[in-house]
């Protein structure tokens, strides 16, 4: 049902400084910053030649991600992205197999403008899973 690993999404407490670490000391290309307003974050993607690294740092006092950054200040590896080609179906199958998705159980437009879904970690090895159609 999964297709290729999207990306792997960091909270970061800087987002300038975790830009930083990525351009400059790595030499990858980063795109400019996205404020997503309606998911609490502000977002840079890491291009590498075979997935993306999502930098995500806290937007508003809202923000989903707040309460990861407070028992991990120096920041962590969030959560993995999956593709999927229905994500209607998958979400389906997986509903009825017992994994629970968060949040209304609707998909969302994520940060790249399609269709996502939220997969409870302890369905999933203790990982958060982001699924998003393709």
């Amino acid at each position: 049902m999964i297709g290729k690993l999207n990306h792997v999404a960091i909270v970061v407490p800087d987002l300038a400084a975790g830009t930083a670490v990525y351009r400059d000391s790595l030499g990858a290309a980063v795109s400019e910053p996205q404020a997503l307003p309606e998911h609490g974050v502000t977002v840079v993607f890491v291009e590498l030649p075979n997935t993306k690294i999502e930098l995500l740092e806290v937007l508003g006092e809202n923000s989903p991600v707040a309460p990861f950054l407070e028992r991990n200040p120096s920041g962590g590896i969030h959560h993995v992205c999956y593709e999927v080609e229905d994500i209607i179906a998958a979400r389906d199958r997986l509903k009825s197999e017992g994994a629970r998705v968060l949040g209304d159980g609707e998909p969302k437009t994520g940060a790249h403008g399609k269709p996502v879904l939220f997969l409870h970690p302890k369905d999933f090895c203790g990982t958060l899973v982001e699924l998003e159609q393709v």
